[in-house]
């Protein structure tokens, strides 16, 4: 892949994992804050061993980095998961598309890498880049969802993140059907009629026609395809009812879409803006706005979070 731009400041050289529940980005950041290279490849899947097959392939990509950029030398790295997850005991605690339960991945990281390593939730840690580098800088209050294997959102209020343990931001398993069944085992679940894997899954199991992704959904209902066309429009419906209840609920003063999705662009924002001004009343209307880092948000916010670890702890 081609180098990316440069988002971050000097600091110490980190290497950067984002593990989605498609794909598996790892990247090395010098001390300048460039992004030498980002290598993508797909999350292994090996059952119930899946999270073990992630830090192996994690540890395979950081000898990659390493024999292609020799001159560079991390002091530690981010690595950033999906699921139900305790950042501060490093525990992947669940993750309903991945497979894996109360899983040490911090200390199984630092022991593949020899590094110290800073965890957290994948989309917190990409909301975090938003905040601090991206789209969502100007607010205070802002909610940063991320649109693609799954939907999630990253909390700020008044310009502190709020995790909730955890928990916070989980929107993607928010009941807005009676169906389809959500890989979390209820039925109806946002993630399960509006994610992008979802589009795509959706129109196929409808129509018969497999598709490579939601893309290609949206290109046939643009070509006037009535189940692609339908497919789309429930998932705008979906999304809008659930950011009336962000908006009830936080009042944020913007909603940042990133993630898969997102790339529809004025596709995705300009429909949805229109549903959710029908829906809201009294309420604040947050802007919405598209999350301008880009789909190497996470590695950014994985390598954000290795720096903010050594400066705690003193190692440069």
């Amino acid at each position: 892949m081609g180098k990316p731009p440069a988002l971050l400041h000097r600091g110490a050289a980190v290497l950067a994992f984002d593990v989605g529940g498609t794909d598996l980005k790892a990247a090395l950041v010098d001390e300048a804050g460039s992004i030498l290279e980002i290598v993508r490849v797909p999350t292994p899947r090996d059952g119930a061993r899946t999270a073990d097959a992630v830090v192996a392939q994690v540890g395979e990509l950081a000898r990659r980095l390493a024999s292609s950029h020799p001159q560079v030398r991390p002091t530690a790295a981010g690595l950033l998961v999906p699921g139900y997850v305790d950042d501060e005991a490093g525990v992947g605690i669940f993750s309903e598309n991945l497979g894996w339960t109360d899983y040490p991945f911090r200390a199984r990281a630092e022991s593949a890498l020899g590094l110290v390593v800073a965890f957290g939730h994948d989309v917190r840690a990409a909301g975090e880049a938003e905040y601090r580098l991206g789209a969502a800088a100007p607010f205070r209050d802002v909610v940063v969802v991320t649109i693609g294997t799954g939907i999630a959102g990253a909390i700020f209020l008044e310009g502190r993140p709020y995790a909730g343990g955890g928990m916070a931001g989980e929107i993607g398993h928010s009941k807005v059907a009676d169906g389809p069944e959500c890989v979390c085992g209820r039925n109806g679940c946002l993630e399960a009629i509006a994610s992008a894997s979802a589009i795509a899954r959706r129109y196929t199991f409808a129509s018969g026609i497999a598709v490579n992704g939601a893309k290609e959904v949206l290109e046939r209902a643009a070509f006037g395809d009535p189940v692609a066309a339908g497919i789309w429009e429930s998932a705008l419906d979906a999304l809008a009812l659930v950011f009336s209840h962000t908006v009830a609920l936080l009042a944020p003063e913007a909603i940042v879409l990133g993630g898969g999705l997102a790339q529809a662009g004025a596709l995705l924002l300009e429909p949805l803006e229109r549903r959710l001004d029908a829906i809201l009343t009294f309420q604040r209307r947050p802007q919405l706005l598209l999350a301008s880092i880009g789909e190497n948000a996470g590695v950014i916010g994985a390598a954000l979070r290795a720096r903010d670890l050594i400066s705690r702890r003193g190692l440069v």
